[in-house]
């Protein structure tokens, strides 16, 4: 997926955050790590402040290494799944965890597991489908009539 260390820029309510995901590869699966990081282009009180969602291998939790896709996450039980290259991915999971940057305001490199924020974005998406789902009423061929079907 062309050059992992290339920034990208993702726009949020005015403020311009770089972006960029590494993967680390060690002999050993379970040293390796995927992380998504993310900078504001303007520091706040002239202190440049780091935002990292670090994604380890563990029971039920697998990273590309070789056989996904790079950037890959994927939670085993339900299959479940986030590639961070995609800009959508990268803005859900910052939205998710923006407000720890709040907690620690004097930290200038947050590094925090990125599983938890995995699990807000994924079930947050699946109850808004399935909400989006029960509140739309019936289906489209519920509102079809045996006389637009030719019967």
């Amino acid at each position: 997926m062309g050059n992992e260390r290339r920034f990208r820029r993702l726009v949020v309510d005015g403020t311009v955050w770089h972006w960029t995901v590494r993967q680390r590869s060690r002999p050993d699966y379970r040293d390796c790590r995927v992380t998504l990081s993310f900078s504001p282009e303007a520091p706040a009180h002239g202190v440049r402040r780091r935002l990292s969602l670090v994604f380890a291998p563990g029971p039920g939790r697998v990273i590309s290494n070789s056989y996904f896709e790079a950037g890959t996450v994927v939670r085993l039980p339900d299959r479940a799944w986030l590639n961070l290259y995609e800009p959508g991915t990268a803005r859900r999971l910052l939205d998710a965890a923006a407000p720890v940057l709040e907690i620690s305001p004097s930290v200038r490199d947050l590094e925090v597991d990125g599983w938890p924020y995995f699990a807000e974005v994924v079930d947050r998406a699946d109850s808004d489908t399935e909400a989006a789902r029960h509140s739309s009423g019936p289906g489209v061929l519920g509102r079809v009539s045996k006389v637009d079907l030719g019967l």
